[in-house]
């Protein structure tokens, strides 16, 4: 890297010293049982790769760690460099009193982040594992599926995949599903659902779904679920599971809860696990009463990722301490200095730049917003990652005409600053390439 210093002699860039040769192999050589390495070096000579330069496990194909506070992407999100650090911690025995004592210790957070007085579940899987959980444990005849973006979709596929009957709810994306579009359609069939799917913060989109409302319908039928995607919005939004009488709830580690990908998190009412017991073919790996059953102990189901445990007891602490409530206040803030910027750059460059979703349904953790015609989503992205800023294209059929902005996680108003200033370069840049 141009201007970079160079190690002192006997030191390396990754940490650890130096070798003798130009791979890191020689580290280890020493090891190595008698004559093994010799007889190593003899058949690389006699192959003519004596010196060849061997692959470096050490090294990756990335540049310079970029700075924190220029990772907008609407997911995974930014970590935290002291919750990174948590990581590198022993692993410990996940069925002895030090995994106890890392989960018993958590249980208050969690429960107040879900806003619950149920345990939550934390399994080692991406949020599409407990999606599947909400499918397989949840129905025993049909599912309705609320579909207005990528993600609601998921449930629906998820649901054919397992053989579960299930029809679509759809709106046009961007646009919510409301509590008399639900309403309707459950009173048209009556008892021909026993579970509905709706995602609370669609991250393809940015449209924010009235799940308060929603559950409200849901909870006038009878013997009728309801499952709710909150990847983008747990930790970043108002979500109250017991307050809206949810059925389950469910989020990722790597959305607005600021952690490494690998890790889920849900709550199930007692309803809920009462329907799970109708239905001997729920999974085996998202049984959702096996997790209920270890709950209460303080163990997991199945082996946990126990480093990624650690830095989910490291951003607990983290949340604990901003406050919950005032968490959900600042990504609101972020979310609303977006919006403004939306409606200032098309009143600046006199093109129809806007937000994807309209007033009143908008997320405070993701902003898309539509470009006008000439401006690409992908090209924006490329020329913004030029300047050392990372955002997301539009997904699916929206990645030509929309770019994502995700200001959630631990960003602050200062780096989302930053970034939208970029952004007044880049389209500034672009307009002059179209004049």
């Amino acid at each position: 890297m141009t201007g970079a210093a160079s190690p002192p002699t006997g030191a390396s860039t990754s940490g650890y010293p130096a070798a003798a040769s130009t791979s890191r192999y020689a580290l280890f050589a020493d090891r190595l049982p008698d004559g093994l390495h010799g007889r190593i070096l003899a058949r690389s000579t006699a192959s003519g790769h004596r010196r060849a330069r061997l692959p470096d496990p050490f090294e990756t194909t990335m540049t310079k760690p970029m700075e924190f506070g220029r990772f907008f992407l609407p997911g995974p999100t930014e970590v935290r460099p002291e919750v990174l650090e948590a990581m590198v911690r022993p692993v410990i025995g996940h069925r002895g009193p030090d995994m106890e004592r890392l989960l018993s210790g958590m249980d208050p957070a969690l429960r107040r982040l879900f806003r619950t007085e149920r345990p939550v579940y934390v399994s080692t899987s991406s949020a599409t594992g407990f999606m599947e959980a909400a499918i397989t444990n949840l129905s025993r005849h049909r599912i309705l599926c609320l579909v207005g973006g990528a993600f609601g979709a998921r449930f629906h596929r998820i649901a054919e995949r397992s053989g579960r009957p299930a029809d679509v709810l759809p709106v046009e994306w961007g646009t919510p599903h409301t509590a008399d579009i639900l309403g309707e359609a459950l009173d048209s069939a009556p008892g021909a659902y026993d579970l509905v799917t709706v995602v609370h913060s669609e991250t393809s989109t940015g449209v924010l779904n009235p799940v308060a409302e929603l559950a409200a319908v849901v909870r006038d039928q009878e013997d009728v679920l309801m499952a709710v995607d909150g990847v983008t919005s747990v930790g970043g939004a108002p979500v109250e599971f017991d307050a809206w009488d949810l059925d389950f709830l469910l989020t990722g580690s790597q959305k607005a809860l600021a952690l490494p990908p690998g890790l889920a998190l849900a709550a199930a009412s007692e309803r809920a696990l009462r329907r799970a017991e109708e239905i001997p073919a729920r999974s085996y790996y998202f049984d959702l009463l096996e997790f209920e059953r270890r709950a209460p102990e303080f163990q997991t189901t199945n082996t946990p990722a126990v480093n990624l445990f650690y830095a989910l007891d490291a951003q607990m602490g983290r949340i604990t301490r901003e406050g919950l409530e005032a968490r959900w206040g600042r990504h609101q803030e972020m979310a609303e200095r977006t919006w403004r910027w939306v409606s200032d750059l098309a009143e600046r460059t006199g093109r129809r730049f806007s937000v994807l979703a309209p007033e009143g349904y908008r997320s405070p953790t993701v902003t898309s917003v539509n470009l006008p015609a000439g401006f690409s989503g992908p090209e924006i992205v490329a020329a913004a990652r030029e300047r050392g800023f990372t955002l997301a294209p539009g997904y699916g059929k929206l990645k030509p005409t929309t770019i994502r902005i995700g200001h959630m996680g631990d960003h602050t108003m200062a780096e989302l600053e930053a970034i939208l200033a970029v952004l007044d370069e880049v389209i500034d840049d672009m307009m002059g390439g179209l004049r």
